[in-house]
């Protein structure tokens, strides 16, 4: 029997302060943040673009307006959302009595990026998260908004005892810390790996992360492909980009079942249904059209518990994050379950649709705002 687990930890050590303040304040930051670096990476800028960078710029606060409303630079050695970071060439200059002008004309002319500035997770938080993942046991774990490969090894050293024997997170597309990394433990050799970082389509990049392939082993020496996902937030819509990421994860899985191999695809898929009995019509080819998957969802021996959701309140819409097995699997699947003993969502008081771990005391000390989901298969 091996079981398998999807998790949203939502950073280990350290997150973005953008991400730690509610969805209403800090979405306008996250926006401009992600506008602002893909106008940096043009080729040219135009007047309006330079005119763009600067509101934008304001509006992470890396510059400020003095009291006769020039933009001024804002010097700290702790900025609220983010730095600017620049190595090489001119970007701007200050002056006296106009004050900021943007004088790169384009990428070429100077070598820089605007980064989120991060602090430390609650002490609490990353030790219920530890706690979490110690009463699940999985055998393979995909772990969804992870720091880098040096955070799940510190994490997988200090706070679960060396749980795990392999560790691997490999960069994807997101700037901000947040990709996608498996861990598995003794007796699951991970095999190949292969990344779709650079998966395109008629529109461009495909994944917001990435959707890594890993090869990973069983004692009884089967074989599973376990593809990990963090698809595109709700932040500002996103339901064409989530429909291209599902498109193309069909399009992997039908490669490796044509090759005769185990699939499980998991991870935070930032989207539920409208109700119980709809699936998400930009998940429609993971469920239709032939599709060699099964979403876990809709097995009986899967205990939802009290709430179909796994994120904050845990209603239907809520329901983020999603294990699919290949039908060859079908006849492994033995249970699986919603595990929110971490959870405890934005509310003031403590949940009352599932048990909690009594050190919870508020929102802030919940080891993460994701339920972990997990199965088990008898391979």
């Amino acid at each position: 029997m091996i079981r398998i687990a999807s998790y949203n930890v939502e950073n280990l050590f350290a997150r973005p302060k953008a991400f730690q303040t509610g969805v209403a304040f800090n979405e306008p930051i996250v926006n401009a943040f992600s506008e602002v670096n893909e106008i940096l990476g043009q080729i040219a800028y135009s007047q309006a673009d330079k005119n763009r960078i600067i509101q934008l710029f304001l509006l992470l606060e890396i510059y400020r307006l003095d009291a006769q409303g020039v933009v001024r630079r804002r010097r700290s050695s702790n900025p609220r959302w983010a730095w600017f970071r620049k190595n090489r060439g001119s970007f701007d200059v200050e002056r006296q009595n106009t004050g900021i002008e943007i004088i790169a004309n384009g990428r070429n002319d100077w070598i820089g990026w605007v980064e989120m500035s991060v602090e430390p997770t609650n002490e609490l938080s990353i030790r219920l998260t530890a706690r979490v993942i110690s009463d699940v046991q999985p055998n393979i774990l995909a772990m969804v908004e992870a720091e880098d490969r040096p955070s799940l090894v510190r994490f997988n050293q200090e706070l679960l005892g060396n749980q795990f024997n392999h560790v691997m997170l490999l960069d994807g597309n997101d700037s901000r810390g947040i990709d996608v990394g498996v861990m598995t433990t003794n007796n699951f050799p991970v095999g190949t790996i292969r990344s779709n970082v650079d998966a395109e389509d008629t529109t461009g990049i495909i994944f917001s992360r990435d959707c890594p392939e890993y090869q990973i082993t069983t004692p009884n020496g089967n074989t599973v492909y376990v593809l990990i996902n963090h698809f595109k937030s709700q932040s500002g819509g996103g339901g064409a980009k989530r429909k291209r990421q599902a498109d193309e994860v069909r399009r992997i899985a039908d490669r490796h079942v044509s090759q005769g191999h185990h699939v499980v695809v998991l991870g935070d898929l930032n989207e539920g249904p409208a109700d119980v009995n709809a699936t998400v019509q930009n998940f429609s080819s993971l469920y239709h059209n032939n599709s060699p998957l099964i979403d876990v969802y809709g097995l009986p021996a899967f205990n939802q518990g009290n709430r179909p959701g796994t994120f904050d309140s845990c209603g239907i819409r809520n329901r983020l994050d999603y294990i699919f097995i290949s039908q060859s699997l079908s006849n492994a699947f033995t249970g699986g379950e919603i595990f929110r003993q971490g959870l405890w969502g934005k509310r003031q008081s403590r949940p009352t649709n599932w048990p909690t771990y009594p050190e919870m005391q508020r929102s802030e000390d919940q080891a993460s705002d994701h339920a972990l989901v997990y199965i088990d298969l008898d391979i």
